[in-house]
């Protein structure tokens, strides 16, 4: 069975400000740093054999953090990127219900197959972001595999795992620096528990959409 230890980065100030960072390397702030610490302290003895991060510094610092405890390899792969928001990258929530009010639309009401100018489609993304699990868990079977990635590829797979459609209103959050536990059977993905942010003791964790604020793990069976 191999096993994965999904992992949001940690903050940054654009997540602070609502802030759509996509494909823009936003580096993490002094909270972010704190909070990949925490992980790290908390991982410190839990077996990691290989490591796999985004190459966009948020993603990328908060797994060079955490494998600091570890003697493992971390690779980069750019395929575990955010979605590319194209135009909308850069904006605030806010100005993008005020400025691209069809862009706020689409992507609230999830369509699945609308392209913002320069950005990929909700479809493109789900797709890019589970091929790329496959690939991993299938190339390290019967390991323990580190990944540090974006909300929006946590979001992907856990819908990949649970079998929840891309077009379904979210039904978990996409903590900075959650722990996400996965299994790859050898066919499919399933969910052992989401959201674990018991490791920043009682800080504030956001979320990846609404900054919504959150300490409670969610536990799935």
């Amino acid at each position: 069975m191999t096993q994965i230890l999904l992992v949001r980065h940690g903050e940054t100030d654009w997540n602070k400000e609502q802030r759509l960072q996509g494909h823009l390397d936003i580096g993490l702030n002094e909270q972010g740093i704190t909070q990949a610490q925490l992980l790290g302290q908390a991982l410190a003895k839990e077996k990691i054999d290989i490591a796999y991060s985004s190459d966009l510094s948020r993603a990328l610092d908060t797994a060079n953090t955490i494998t600091s405890h570890h003697n493992v390899p971390t690779f980069i792969d750019v395929q575990l990127r955010e979605r590319c928001y194209g135009e909308i990258q850069g904006m605030t929530y806010h100005e993008i219900e005020q400025k691209l009010p069809e862009n706020h639309r689409a992507w609230h009401s999830r369509e699945p197959d609308f392209q913002p100018q320069g950005g990929e489609s909700l479809r493109q993304f789900y797709t890019r972001v589970t091929h790329s699990f496959e690939r991993i868990a299938k190339s390290h079977e019967g390991q323990v595999i580190l990944i540090v990635a974006h909300g929006g590829v946590l979001d992907c797979m856990y819908r990949f795992a649970t079998q929840m459609d891309i077009t379904e209103k979210r039904k978990v959050e996409l903590l900075n620096t959650s722990l996400n536990r996965l299994r790859f059977t050898g066919t499919e993905f399933k969910v052992e528990s989401w959201g674990d942010v018991s490791h920043l003791q009682n800080q504030v964790s956001l979320d990846e959409v609404d900054a919504g604020k959150s300490s409670v793990p969610w536990l799935l069976p």
